[in-house]
């Protein structure tokens, strides 16, 4: 199987030597969250972005829901290239109640280190790339966090530290105990939110930055109709931003964005995968998908030059993200 990695260039993700390609793949929607999936397509998924020069893939012990299965299908499927890839996988919630899936947090240091071992074992590697607390857990210092993680290192069975929907302050601190080598947090044209505090404090620091969602969970590909068209068992149901009133505003604004994107000869996918990468060499953003054509649609947006006028025709856009809230308020994280 080969690799093309010249495709999309390498970035480094924060001073302790991790370093990827421009654009990863987010794996989440191939177990959970958007309906119905096909396992023998998903692994093909995940080959095809190696072969098109894809070197990150991002899991976590949510996504199998506590049973290993996202984290399974990526060991399967990376079996061949494993030392070429870097596998990145989170911890910190408490699985043990499915009505609380997603909700109820566990970063005690016993359970950090019984999730890695899990996760080890499912994805069939002896080291994982990137460790990431999946949400701060309020009730257990990030301090002692960063340690546990810092204890795996030492030996060897994680190679890097990562945060996920972190605040500036957190990050702080728990790069003063385990230096911290990327935060994960959902960042596109819908959503903002970092620019104001984590951006700075992530350059300050010398900590790279990894954007979920950043096409706003489908919606900026274009392919997007109103929530009560999404079976149940698809967030995009009941995502705030798919609701009446807010749907239309939103559809109208990627309309907007399609014309300045036709302009250029590419699709809103590419432009805003485009828009991101120009934010910073430090960013490398991990659109999900489960489509081999989109993996080739992703990647050829690292070859898109956005121009100064056309990166304020966009902000213009879209100036503050989307509308509506990008999750209920009973799963926001705690910065």
């Amino acid at each position: 199987m080969a690799n093309t990695h010249n495709k999309l260039g390498t970035r480094h993700l924060g001073s302790q030597g991790l370093k990827t390609s421009a654009i990863g793949l987010g794996t989440m929607g191939m177990t959970v969250a958007y309906g119905a999936s096909d396992e023998k397509e998903s692994i093909a998924t995940i080959r095809h972005a190696f072969d098109a020069g894809v070197t990150m893939f991002d899991t976590a012990e949510l996504y199998g829901l506590g049973s290993g299965t996202s984290e399974q299908l990526v060991g399967r499927a990376v079996a061949a290239f494993r030392d070429e890839v870097v596998i990145a996988t989170k911890f910190g919630f408490d699985l043990r109640d499915p009505a609380q899936f997603g909700v109820a947090l566990d970063s005690r240091p016993e359970h950090i280190r019984e999730v890695a071992e899990n996760s080890l074992r499912y994805l069939g590697t002896d080291y994982i790339d990137v460790l990431y607390q999946h949400r701060v857990d309020p009730r257990v210092p990030i301090e002692d966090v960063a340690g546990t993680v810092g204890e795996l290192i030492a030996e060897g069975k994680v190679r890097y530290f990562g945060l996920s929907e972190a605040g500036a302050e957190t990050i702080r601190r728990a790069h003063a105990v385990q230096p911290v080598s990327a935060v994960q947090t959902e960042y596109s044209l819908f959503e903002r939110g970092v620019e104001s505090a984590v951006l700075p404090a992530l350059r300050e620091l010398g900590i790279g930055f990894v954007p979920y969602s950043p096409l706003g969970r489908g919606f900026l590909t274009g392919e997007m109709k109103p929530a009560d068209q999404y079976p149940a068992d698809d967030m995009r149901s009941t995502d705030a931003r798919w609701q009446p009133g807010n749907f239309e505003r939103n559809a109208n604004a990627v309309q907007r964005l399609k014309a300045v994107a036709g302009e250029k000869g590419i699709s809103v996918t590419q432009l805003a995968l485009a828009w991101l990468l120009a934010q910073g060499e430090d960013i490398v953003p991990i659109p999900g998908t489960r489509r081999t054509t989109r993996v080739d649609e992703n990647v050829a947006a690292s070859t898109v030059r956005l121009s100064e006028t056309e990166l304020r025709a966009i902000d213009g856009i879209l100036p503050e993200g989307a509308h509506g809230a990008r999750y209920p308020a009973s799963m926001m994280p705690t910065w």
